[in-house]
């Protein structure tokens, strides 16, 4: 736990903003030199750039919805979560570093995936990895990374948690 407030929302403030700025930057360069549709083999074909414009959710779900129920769907209801979440992590003085740390990038990236849904209407994927039948991912952003990278923080929390708890019993 951080004890001094200020300190707190200041280290909340900072990782929310470097994670929108890292994603933001990420995405305005795959905009700008990746041709939509077009594939750029960095690494053979494991890492690959495109840029893909999803109008959609995780994996393009949703993308066939009436605008009406993206609005609410893809827009409206991320937005309110983001923002309770945003409440929760700045009124919650007594969560532990590693919970405020994962909660902070959660919201970092959500927030850069609703700016460009904002924007754009659509949100800028352009990552795509492929190991063969080990692992292969859909077509991905950095603020999805940011999202997944804090909710490893946050497991690695709740684990921690777990084990205090059965130690206390």
């Amino acid at each position: 736990m951080l004890e001094n407030k200020y300190i707190r929302i200041f280290l909340i403030f900072i990782i929310v903003v470097a994670n929108i700025g890292c994603d933001q930057v990420s995405k305005k360069i795959a905009r700008e030199n990746i041709v939509q549709g077009s594939r750029i083999e960095v690494l053979s074909d494991k890492l690959i750039l495109m840029n893909v414009e999803n109008d959609g959710a995780f994996l393009s779900i949703g993308s066939d919805f009436s605008p009406w129920v993206k609005n609410i769907l893809l827009l409206g209801l991320p937005i309110a979560m983001l923002i309770g979440a945003l409440i929760y992590l700045i009124i919650n003085t007594n969560l532990p570093k590693l919970a405020l740390i994962g909660w902070s990038f959660v919201i970092g990236g959500g927030i850069g995936n609703m700016y460009d849904r904002i924007k754009f209407g659509s949100v800028t994927d352009f990552l795509f990895i492929d190991l063969g039948g080990i692992f292969r991912t859909g077509v991905f952003n950095m603020a999805d990374v940011s999202i997944m990278v804090g909710m490893g923080f946050l497991i690695l929390y709740f684990i921690q948690d777990s084990r205090k708890a059965l130690q206390e019993d």
